[in-house]
This record gives C-alpha cells, sequence and structure tokens, in this order.
C-alpha cells in the first residue's frame, strides 16, 4: 500500500488542480484604447513618463521637506505597513500547512469506578501518564496548499499595493495643504496691499475734505470701502491657519505642533514646464490601485483550484512515537507505542464542495469586473483632470490678460486724478475693478494648483 501511495505522489505531485491565472485577454486592460495616449492632453502637458518624485517638479525645498517628514510619520501608513506584515505573515502560515507536528505530555492519579471494573472492593489509586511527539506531512497531490499560497502570495502582492496607493495619497494632501497655505498668503497679500490703498485713499480724501474740495460723504464712503476690505482679511488667515493644521496632522503631529514659519509662504507653487503625463499603458502599470486589483483577481482565481481540490482525496503521511500507561512501567514494552502510515480524508458531500467551487468561480468574475472597472476609473479620472486642467489654464490666460489691462487703467486713472481731471470716485471704481481682477486671477491660481494635484494623483505617481 506504502509503494501504491508513494507511485501516485510521484505521478500526481504536479496535478495542481484548477485554472493557471493570467490576465484574460479581454480584460479591459488589453484594450489598445487603454495603452495609448490620452485624449485630453493638451498644450499644458507633455508626453513624457512621470517622474516618481513629482513634487520636486516646483522646486520648492519646504515642499520637499515636508513630504519626507510625512512619509515617514502619517500614521495612515503606518496602518498600511501593518496591514502588509499581518499579510506576509499569512503568506508564511499558507506555507506551513504541509507539515504539522505536535508534542503532549499528561500525568494523573486515577481511581477508577468500581463498577466500571466489574469490581466492588479492592481498586487503588494508581498514576497514569501519556507522553509523545507526532508528525505530518501533506503530500498535497491536487495542490490545495500550493493553490493556497499562490492566493496568500497575490493578496500580500495587493497589501503591497494598497499601501503604495496610501502613499500616494498622502503626498498629494501634502501638496495640496501646501499649496492652500501658499494660495492664502499670496491671497493676504493682495488684500494687503488693497488696504494700504484703501488707506491712502481715506487719507488723501480726508485732506480734501479739510480744504474744503470734496463733500463730506466722500470720506464716509472711502471708510466704508476700508471696512469691507479688512473684514476679509481674518477669513483668509483662518484658511491658511487650518491648511497648517491639515500638514501637521498629515505628519503625525497634533495641530498645536503646526510649523509657525509655513505661513510666511505668499507665492503660488508653479510649474516651469507642462505636467509629463506619459500614457495610458504607462499609467496602468504604476497606479496602485490597478495592481492591487489585478493581484486580487489572481488570489481569486488561485481560490478556485483550492475549493477544486477538495474534490480530491487528501492524503497525509504520519508517524507518532510515545508512552501510554502506569507510570511505574513508564518507557518498558508495557507502554511505549509508535504508528506509522498514510491518513487519507475525503469529503464525499459532492454537491457542498461542488457549491464552494461554484462561489470561487463567482468570486473570480467579480473580481475581473471590479479589476476591469478600476481600469477604467483610471483612465477616466486621468482623462477628466486633463480635460479640467486645460480648461483652467484657457481661463487663467484670460484672467492674466483681464488683470494686466485693470492694472494699467488704474495706473492711467490716478494720473488722471493727480492732474485734477476727474474725481475720486472714479478712481475709486478704476481701484475696484483692479483688485476684482487681481482677486480673480488669485482664484484661478488657487485652481490650478488644485488641478495640477488632481493629475499627479490621477496619474497615481509618488510610490516608487
Amino acid at each position: 500500500m506504502a509503494v501504491g501511495l508513494l507511485a501516485c505522489a510521484l505521478v500526481a505531485g504536479c496535478a495542481t488542480v484548477g485554472p493557471d491565472y493570467h490576465v484574460p485577454d479581454t480584460a479591459a486592460i488589453n484594450a489598445p484604447a487603454a495603452q495609448g495616449r490620452f485624449v485630453a492632453a493638451s498644450a499644458g502637458t507633455r508626453v513624457d513618463a512621470l517622474p516618481p518624485r513629482w513634487w520636486e517638479l516646483y522646486h520648492d525645498p519646504v515642499l520637499d521637506d515636508l513630504i519626507a517628514r510625512t512619509l515617514a510619520a502619517n500614521t495612515g501608513l503606518r496602518v498600511a505597513e501593518a496591514q502588509l506584515e499581518r499579510n506576509q505573515a499569512l503568506v508564511e502560515e499558507a506555507r506551513s500547512q504541509r507539515y504539522s507536528a505536535s508534542v503532549d505530555a499528561a500525568t494523573a492519579w486515577t481511581h477508577p469506578s468500581e463498577e466500571a471494573v466489574l469490581k466492588r472492593v479492592g481498586v487503588k489509586p494508581y498514576e497514569n501518564y501519556n507522553a509523545g511527539v507526532s508528525a505530518a506531512y501533506d503530500l498535497d497531490l491536487f495542490g490545495a496548499i500550493r493553490r493556497g499560497v499562490e492566493a496568500a502570495s497575490a493578496d500580500d502582492e495587493a497589501a503591497v499595493a494598497a499601501r503604495d496607493l496610501v502613499r500616494v495619497h498622502v503626498v498629494a494632501e501634502t501638496v495640496r495643504a501646501y499649496a492652500d497655505v501658499c494660495n492664502a498668503g499670496h491671497d493676504i497679500a493682495l488684500m494687503q496691499q488693497q488696504i494700504a490703498v484703501a488707506q491712502d485713499d481715506v487719507r488723501l480724501t480726508q485732506v480734501s475734505v479739510d480744504h474744503g474740495r470734496t463733500s463730506p460723504v466722500e470720506i464716509t464712503h472711502q471708510q466704508d470701502v476700508l471696512a469691507t476690505v479688512q473684514a476679509q482679511l481674518p477669513a483668509l488667515k483662518a484658511v491658511q491657519r487650518n491648511a497648517a493644521f491639515r500638514l501637521a496632522t498629515l505628519a503625525g503631529r497634533p495641530p498645536a505642533e503646526a510649523d509657525p514659519a509655513l505661513l510666511a509662504c505668499n507665492q503660488p507653487l508653479v510649474l516651469d514646464h507642462p505636467i509629463p503625463v506619459g500614457d495610458g499603458q504607462g499609467l496602468l502599470r504604476r497606479r496602485p490601485d490597478v495592481r492591487a486589483a489585478e493581484r486580487r483577481l489572481a488570489a481569486s482565481t488561485a481560490r478556485i483550484g483550492v475549493a477544486t481540490a477538495a474534490l480530491y482525496p487528501d492524503i497525509k503521511l504520519g508517524i507518532s512515537v510515545g508512552s501510554t500507561g502506569k507510570a511505574v512501567d513508564a518507557a518498558t514494552g508495557y507502554t511505549n507505542r509508535f504508528a506509522v502510515g498514510p491518513l487519507i480524508s475525503w469529503n464525499l458531500n459532492r454537491d457542498a464542495v461542488r457549491a464552494r467551487i461554484a462561489q470561487a468561480d463567482a468570486q473570480s468574475r467579480a473580481s475581473l469586473a471590479v479589476f476591469d472597472d478600476t481600469v477604467l476609473a483610471a483612465l477616466q479620472e486621468v482623462e477628466t483632470s486633463l480635460e479640467t486642467y486645460a480648461a483652467d489654464l484657457d481661463r487663467q490666460t484670460d484672467l492674466v490678460a483681464a488683470r494686466d489691462s485693470a492694472r494699467l487703467r488704474a495706473a492711467q486713472m490716478d494720473e488722471l486724478r493727480k492732474g485734477g481731471r476727474i474725481d475720486s470716485l472714479s478712481l475709486l471704481a478704476a481701484e475696484r475693478d483692479r483688485w476684482v481682477a487681481e482677486g480673480a486671477l488669485a482664484a484661478s491660481q488657487r485652481t490650478i494648483n488644485r488641478d495640477q494635484v488632481a493629475i499627479f494623483l490621477a496619474l497615481g505617481g509618488g510610490w516608487e
């Protein structure tokens, strides 16, 4: 019998049941349209591959330092790292399923029931014991364990991709928060300039009123304008401080430890060159969520093999050595024992086994659908973010022209007022138009920065 089992093992040792995994030819990732250039690419982008450390394209050492500190201490990344370690331990557990071993030992004083041994008198207590070692090796003739290891390894690789995805989002949120700090600082600087101009207008108007050249009503109007402008400043400072609090939290620190030096930033982040976006093939190879979905599909496919293996017998080779009996006879021929031989288990409830196979097969199809959906969503995110960015760049070009025109008109009106050719109301209207244009351009720059971060996030860079 042992020879027969050995022959069976040699013949069937490589018979791993269930489908061998490969990305289906019909998967969305294999579609030619998913591999080429992005249709929404514009003058603000280029086809070069996205660099791993994309935030360095802003050439801002403060931002570089922020991201380094955040990646070292972010709590979300700590959770992802712990989850990854857990999955690696599950892989080791799956690999250890072929072998099992145990040691047992026990001793006790025993007084059996006199009636149980058919005696009414004369049964004396005695010490008995049991000690032994047993070991077993699963032949895994049909690959249930091998498929289990394959599934656990794929899950582990999915956990790696999930950790990378957290990193991508942490970097993007850090850049977004820092951009908000700098843009709010820029808004504050503009508002302070506007306040200074309004204060000059109040002072000059007061002089004019004192000399009887201007109605007292005008000074009241100028003071109202100044108060209205000053009222906007606290809200802008709150926006800047709140962004600094976000940066502290992202770096694993309480908001009270936010770096006050960050509030000195008053210039928006600017890219010197068009954004390198690459193509669809590079995107789908790089995006961590796409890699995670593909690995989960691989795990689901492997679990079909685990379920299918239950259609066949599971054979283990075992050995057990020990000693059992009265303590006075310990380690003698009366108490020593051993056993060597195969253990065969076979689930004969075929309906239950086939139901589990059907479950695994359905889960694999669902995982394929999730994989396709993830691929399509990734492509859509990039195309949408590129389309939005192109439109906002065009809008910013128009706003720059409008701002420049408003500046020129305000300067011309100031010269006319100094020459006495217009009154202060006309100048005030020109100044108001100028600051409206300045504010619209500043708002556009905030939008551009957020568009850029959205593109980089959609492209999935920052984890390599």
